[in-house]
C-alpha cells in the first residue's frame, strides 16, 4: 500500500479542495492510503474529507513571508508523523512550503497548479511572490507538475517553470451529478420559476475573477428581446446581503429577472433545475470544476473562453470571448432559440461528453497511476530522512 500526504493551502470550498476531496473519496483504499495537512484553518471541507477515512493536520499557520520557516518545520513533523512513501502540494503555498518539506525529508514531491493567470487584482501580492519562488524551485523540487488544464501549463512554462508537466482534469462525479426531474421541480418552485421560464444560472463567487458585471450587463441585453428568461445566481457574496452585487441588479434593472442565492450546499440541485449554465470569467480559470458538474447535469454551458473552459463544452455549448457583455447575450441567444429537440439533444450531449472525456473515475485513475509511477522511481519510506527541526 502506497501512503500519500497532501500538503494544501486551506480546505475552503475552490477548485483545487473540491478535487481533492473528490479524490480522497473514490481513490482506491485497498492500494492507497492518504493523509492531509491543512496549513490554514479554513476547512470547511474538513467533514467531507473525514468522511474518506482520512487523518487531517490543520496548523493554522499564517500566510506571511516571516513565518515561512516555521511553516516548513511544522509541515515537515506532521508528515513525517505519517511516514508517507510521497508528497503531493496543492496550490501555490502548499507547493512551496510542502516542496521543501519534502525534500527535507528526501521525498519525492508531486506539485498541482490550478489557475491559468496570474492578473493583478485577482491575485494577491503574497501570492505572486509566492509563485515566483514557486518557479525558481521547480527544477530541483518537484518530480512532476500536475495541471488541471492546458491553459495552465503554458501560462506555467512562460512564468519560468522548469519541470514536466501532467495533465489530469478534475474529473466530474457522475452519479452526483445527473438529470433530476425532481429537483428541477422542486429548486424552480423554491425561488417562483414557473414551468415556461428559461433559467440561465451561475454558480460562482463574487470576485473580479467571475466578472459579475459582465454577467449583468448581459444579462440586461437578453432580458430586452427574452424578457420571460430569469437568472438564478449562487456563490460566496452573491445574496441580498452583498451590497456589490445588490448594486449590479439595481443598476441594470434586473431586481425581477435575477435572484441571488448566496452560498448553497445544494449544488447538484440547484444545476439540475437551469437550462443554461454559465461562467463569465475574465481571467484565471482553468478547469472549472463547475462547467463539468453542470454537463454532467444535462444542462448545455455557456462560457467565456478563459482557461481550459471552452475545451471542456466543446460542440454541446457555446464559448464567447471575456469582458464582452454582447457575446455572452448572443450566446444565450443562441441556445435559447433552438427548437425543443435540438435543446435536448444537447443535454444528452453535453452528459455524455464528460462521461467520455472527464470523469471523476478517469482523473482518479490517471492520479493513482501517477503515484505508482513516482513511488516507484524514488526512494520507500523505509529509506526516509529525519532531519533536525
Amino acid at each position: 500500500m502506497l501512503r500519500v500526504s497532501h500538503v494544501i493551502t486551506g480546505l475552503g470550498v475552490g477548485g483545487a479542495e473540491m478535487m481533492l476531496a473528490k479524490l480522497l473519496g473514490a481513490i482506491d483504499r485497498r492500494r492507497f492510503q492518504s493523509h492531509v495537512v491543512s496549513l490554514s484553518s479554513d476547512v470547511a471541507l474538513l467533514p467531507k474529507i473525514r468522511d474518506a477515512a482520512v487523518d487531517v493536520d490543520v496548523l493554522d499557520l499564517e500566510p506571511s513571508a516571516s513565518n515561512v520557516f516555521a511553516a516548513v518545520g511544522r509541515v515537515t513533523r506532521a508528515v513525517r508523523s505519517f511516514q508517507p512513501d510521497l508528497v503531493q502540494t496543492w496550490l501555490y503555498h502548499a507547493d512551496l512550503v510542502g516542496g521543501v518539506a519534502a525534500k527535507r525529508l528526501r521525498l519525492p514531491v508531486i506539485w498541482n497548479v490550478q489557475t491559468s493567470t496570474l492578473e493583478p487584482g485577482g491575485i494577491s501580492r503574497r501570492t505572486i511572490r509566492t509563485v515566483k519562488w514557486c518557479a525558481r524551485m521547480s527544477r530541483f523540487v518537484p518530480q512532476v507538475v500536475v495541471s488541471c488544464s492546458h491553459a495552465a501549463v503554458q501560462v506555467h512554462r512562460e512564468i519560468g517553470y522548469h519541470s514536466r508537466f501532467r495533465v489530469i482534469a478534475n474529473g466530474t462525479d457522475l452519479e452526483a451529478f445527473k438529470p433530476d426531474d425532481e429537483a428541477r421541480r422542486a429548486v424552480r418552485d423554491e425561488f417562483g420559476f414557473d414551468d415556461a421560464a428559461a433559467v440561465i444560472g451561475m454558480l460562482a463567487r463574487f470576485h473580479p475573477q467571475k466578472d459579475h458585471a459582465t454577467f449583468f450587463a448581459a444579462a440586461a441585453q437578453l432580458a430586452q428581446t427574452h424578457p420571460h428568461v430569469r437568472f438564478l445566481l449562487c456563490g460566496l457574496g452573491v445574496d441580498p446581503a452583498s451590497d456589490a452585487a445588490v448594486s449590479l441588479q439595481r443598476s441594470f434593472g434586473l431586481q425581477n429577472q435575477v435572484v441571488l442565492a448566496g452560498l448553497r450546499s445544494d449544488v447538484a440541485r440547484i444545476l439540475a433545475a437551469l437550462d443554461i449554465h454559465t461562467l463569465s470569467s475574465a481571467f484565471g480559470e482553468g478547469f472549472p470544476n463547475v462547467i463539468g458538474e453542470a454537463m454532467a447535469s444535462g444542462v448545455p454551458c455557456v462560457v467565456t473562453d478563459v482557461g481550459d473552459s471552452a475545451m471542456i463544452v466543446g460542440d454541446t455549448g457555446v464559448a464567447v470571448p471575456p469582458r464582452d457583455p454582447a457575446a455572452l447575450a448572443e450566446g444565450w441567444r443562441q441556445l435559447l432559440d433552438l427548437p425543443p429537440h435540438e435543446q435536448q439533444r444537447l443535454r444528452m450531449k453535453a452528459r455524455a461528453r464528460i462521461a467520455a472525456e472527464f470523469s471523476l473515475g478517469a482523473s482518479v485513475a490517471q492520479y493513482e497511476a501517477l503515484y505508482e509511477e513516482i513511488a516507484g522511481a524514488t526512494v520507500s519510506a523505509g529509506d526516509l530522512v529525519a532531519p533536525s527541526a
